[in-house]
C-alpha cells in the first residue's frame, strides 16, 4: 500500500462522499476522509482494503490540519460546505477561506488534481451569502490553483439525501402539503452520477481548469417535486401555497433553532431557478448519461408508503 496512490477527500464521510471514496477504492487509492469526525469517517473502512482508507482529523479553517491532510497526496477532493450557518461568518470560513485553503495547501504540497465541489448558482453579486461565498470559493481556488475543476451540481438526490426524503417524511406526517416558491425549478442530478464526475475530472487530462455544471435530464418546479413524492409514496394530499409573509416570519424563527428548517438566505436562494447554464458544460462532455428521478427515487421512498417496503414491492 505505500507505494499506492493517495487521494485525500475533504467531507468524505458525507452524502456525496461516501460514493466518492468508494469509487476512489475501487481504483486502488489511499483515501483519507478528512475531516472533523473522524468516528463517522471511520464507519466507511469497510469500503476498501485494510488500511485502505484513513480518517484524518481536519478543518478547512484550520491552516495546520489541511496542509498534513493533503501532504504526499495526488488527488484532492474538497466537498465541503454548509446550508446555514451556526455562528456569523462561517459561510465565509468554511466556503470561501476554507475553499481558497485547501486550493493553496494543495498547490504548495505539489498535488496533482483538485476536484472542488461548489453549485449551481454561486453568484458573486448575489443577495444570498451561502451563493456569494460558493463564488468567492470558486476565485480563490482559481487563483490559487488554476487547474483545479469545479463542478456545480442542482440539488443532489439519493438514498440518504435531504431532498426528496425531507418531503416524503412530511407528507407522512402532515396533513397537506405546504408550498414554498413552488415555481422554481431545479434540475435534480444523481449522487452517482456527481460522483462519477469527480472521478471523470481526476482521470482526464480535458477537465484541467475547467467548470461543469451538473443537472439530471429534467427540470422539476417545487411543486412538481411535491406532486411527485406524493405519488411515489401512495399520499393524497393537498397543496398549499403558504403566503410570502409567513414563511419569512417561519424562517426568521427556524434560525433560532441549532438545525433550522428553513432560513431567510436559503429563501433568497429558492425564489432562483437552480438549473443548468445554457452553454455550460455538463455531465454529457464528462462521457456520463444523467440518471432520471423517476428511476432511482421511488425505490427508495418506498418505505414512506403506508406498509412500508414490504407493500410496495407487493
Amino acid at each position: 500500500m505505500d507505494n499506492r496512490r493517495v487521494a485525500t477527500v475533504f467531507g468524505g464521510a458525507g452524502f456525496i462522499g461516501r460514493h466518492i471514496v468508494q469509487r476512489l477504492a475501487k481504483q486502488g487509492f489511499i483515501v483519507r476522509i478528512a475531516g472533523r469526525d473522524t468516528e463517522k469517517a471511520g464507519k466507511l473502512r469497510t469500503l476498501g482494503a485494510v488500511a485502505q482508507i484513513v480518517p484524518v482529523a481536519a478543518s478547512v479553517t484550520d491552516e495546520a490540519s489541511v496542509a498534513r491532510a493533503v501532504a504526499g497526496a495526488e488527488v484532492v477532493i474538497n466537498l465541503v460546505g454548509i446550508l446555514f450557518e451556526r455562528k456569523e461568518g462561517d459561510f465565509a470560513r468554511i466556503q470561501a477561506e476554507g475553499a481558497g485553503r485547501v486550493a493553496r495547501l494543495a498547490a504548495a504540497a505539489g498535488v496533482r488534481r483538485l476536484v472542488h465541489l461548489s453549485a449551481i448558482g454561486a453568484d458573486a453579486a448575489s443577495e444570498s451569502l451561502y451563493a456569494r461565498t460558493k463564488a468567492e470559493g470558486e476565485a480563490a481556488v482559481r487563483e490559487a490553483f488554476p487547474a483545479a475543476t469545479i463542478l456545480r451540481p442542482s440539488v443532489v438526490f439519493g438514498p440518504e439525501d435531504q431532498f426528496f426524503n425531507r418531503f416524503a417524511g412530511l407528507a407522512a406526517v402532515l396533513p397537506i402539503m405546504p408550498v414554498v416558491a413552488g415555481e422554481t425549478r431545479f434540475q435534480p442530478v444523481y449522487v452517482g452520477d456527481v460522483a462519477d464526475a469527480v472521478m471523470a475530472a481526476i482521470g482526464r487530462e480535458d477537465t484541467v481548469g475547467r467548470t461543469y455544471e451538473l443537472g439530471g435530464p429534467r427540470a422539476m418546479s417545487m411543486r412538481d417535486v411535491l406532486a411527485f413524492v406524493l405519488e411515489a409514496t401512495g399520499r393524497r394530499r393537498m397543496l398549499v401555497d403558504l403566503p410570502d409573509r409567513l414563511v419569512e416570519f417561519q424562517a426568521r424563527m427556524g434560525e433560532k433553532l441549532p438545525t433550522p428548517p428553513l432560513t431567510r438566505d436559503q429563501l433568497i436562494l429558492l425564489r432562483r431557478d437552480n438549473l443548468v447554464a445554457e452553454g455550460a458544460l455538463t455531465l454529457a462532455d464528462l462521457g456520463i448519461a444523467p440518471k432520471a428521478v423517476e428511476a432511482i427515487v421511488p425505490a427508495y421512498l418506498a418505505r414512506f408508503r403506508r406498509g412500508g417496503v414490504r407493500r410496495a414491492a407487493a
